[in-house]
């Protein structure tokens, strides 16, 4: 391009380039680059123009270039695909009437702070420094799929839209960020997709709004974040996907809302993830699939549980905040999947690592009597039994407290009628309490139950109290060798 063909603006953004002088055609620091397609030809520069500056303007020596405009209007397409550009570029609050191309690109810095475009494409571009979007307004999708860049990419207060719904509105897929993505207060109507994406920082969207409604929000499967993904405060209308995710720190959801009625809210199945937080927010309106998910410590306060859950095949280390058993078992019982034994050992895991067996003890109580509602009619009243008399081994006291009562009603009874010895010259002085003991007990024997024959309803009696010792032994048997088993 001939410097004679260049407007007044144009000639003199060429010139500031060489020296790397910043141009500002702003006529208030306050000016909104929305209303920018009504800007005229003294503040307008043409796409081919900067592309022509970018590639070939010739430099000062001793002077570093760089392009730094602040509001322009820039008409026409900026194509710089796959453009080798070597001074960092800074197009602040400017308008541009039609999507830069920057596919492929290498250049050292890109900054677009505050400016709205028809949309962006960064897809495979090497940016060695830091990418600018903060205040961005952009109509269509911004793509970076497959961009590497060596600083961070910040999306602060972004607002991105779209009127294509089949498309992301922000695609990072197979992207890698050596630093942080930060998005706070983005606005992000339509999916957001980081598949595949590699950020070595941190993942910020503090107070973010992402709108896709009935669909998936924020996209991130085999998404792996060696630092935090943190999404607190944010308001999610559709759901989040993490499946095959791997977050090395913190997944944080305090303060969160998330909705997607009659769905799941968060899809985090088989991930990898060192802390979940779900904390100080309301109950997600949808159900929480965290299938096959490893987590180191689970942060799930009791009232952030809704109404399903999936868990099936979860794994986590510690379950914080410490909370008695009954605050806990109401996540187990929600559970999608009906009665998935792993869930209530993960729970008794939890709490032995704590050290708290009574609840422990509890879960596994609360997991038989659970159980028992699958199995057939009669399994269900040997259940009943085993619950009643011993609480499955695990209230072994009670099996004492039925005993004791057994034997207060026999020993009152064959008290107030002793029953007719056998052999009167060979039977032993009659003691009610030692012969009901003769009968509650079936292996022990004090020679009195062989020695006498109780009549009429006391021989029911000694049937019944038999019977009931049988049921004793065996129900404490059975619940003993379970809690051995367990142990």
């Amino acid at each position: 391009m001939e410097i004679d063909n260049l407007t007044p603006a144009e000639l003199r953004v060429w010139r500031a380039f060489s020296r790397g002088e910043f141009v500002d055609f702003r006529a208030a620091e306050d000016e909104d680059a929305a209303a920018g397609a009504d800007w005229g030809p003294e503040r307008t520069l043409r796409a081919s123009m900067l592309r022509a500056l970018l590639v070939s303007a010739p430099q000062e020596d001793g002077e570093i270039a760089a392009l730094r405009v602040t509001g322009a209007r820039i008409t026409g397409a900026l194509d710089l695909t796959h453009a080798v550009v070597d001074h960092p570029v800074r197009l602040g609050q400017c308008h541009f009437t039609d999507p830069p191309d920057l596919y492929g690109i290498q250049l050292r810095r890109l900054s677009l702070r505050g400016s709205v475009l028809p949309a962006l494409d960064l897809g495979s571009a090497r940016i060695d420094g830091v990418v600018q979007l903060a205040d961005c307004r952009v109509g269509g999708r911004v793509q970076l799929t497959g961009a590497q860049i060596s600083g961070a990419l910040i999306l602060d207060r972004a607002e991105l839209t779209t009127r294509d719904t089949s498309e992301p509105v922000l695609k990072l897929n197979q992207a890698v960020i050596q630093e942080d993505l930060r998005a706070p207060e983005l606005r992000a109507h339509g999916e957001v997709r980081l598949n595949g994406a590699t950020v070595n920082g941190s993942v910020q969207l503090n107070g973010a709004r992402l709108s896709n409604p009935g669909r998936v929000a924020f996209d991130a499967q085999t998404l792996t974040v060696e630092g935090d993904v943190l999404l607190r405060n944010t308001d999610v209308r559709g759901w989040i996907g993490l499946r095959g995710a791997r977050i090395t720190g913190r997944l944080d959801l305090s303060y969160a809302s998330l909705s997607n009625p009659g769905n799941a809210t968060l899809r985090a199945t088989s991930c990898t993830i060192g802390e979940l937080w779900l904390r100080k927010g309301p109950p997600p309106d949808g159900f929480l699939n965290l299938r096959r998910a490893q987590i180191d410590v689970l942060f799930l306060e009791p009232e952030m549980l809704p109404d399903r859950l999936l868990l099936n095949s979860l794994v986590y280390t510690s379950l914080t905040p410490h909370e008695p058993a009954e605050r806990r078992l109401p996540m187990l019982e929600r559970d999608g999947d009906g009665y998935v034994p792993h869930v209530y050992e993960q729970l008794t895991g939890a709490y032995r690592r704590m050290g708290d067996d009574d609840a422990a003890r509890l879960v596994q109580l609360a997991k038989q009597r659970r159980r028992r509602s699958t199995l057939r009619w009669y399994g269900r009243l040997w259940g009943l039994v085993q619950d009643a008399t011993v609480g499955y081994g695990f209230r072994p006291l009670r099996a004492c407290g039925w005993l004791l009562s057994l034997l207060a009603v026999g020993s009152l009874a064959y008290a107030l009628h002793h029953p007719r010895p056998l052999k009167p010259s060979e039977a032993p002085d009659f003691d009610p309490v030692f012969y009901t003991l003769d009968l509650l007990l079936p292996v022990i024997s004090f020679g009195q139950e062989g020695a006498f024959a109780p009549e009429g309803w006391y021989q029911t009696l000694s049937y019944a109290l038999v019977i009931a010792g049988w049921i004793l032994a065996t129900t404490v048997f059975a619940g003993v060798t379970r809690t051995v088993s367990r142990q």
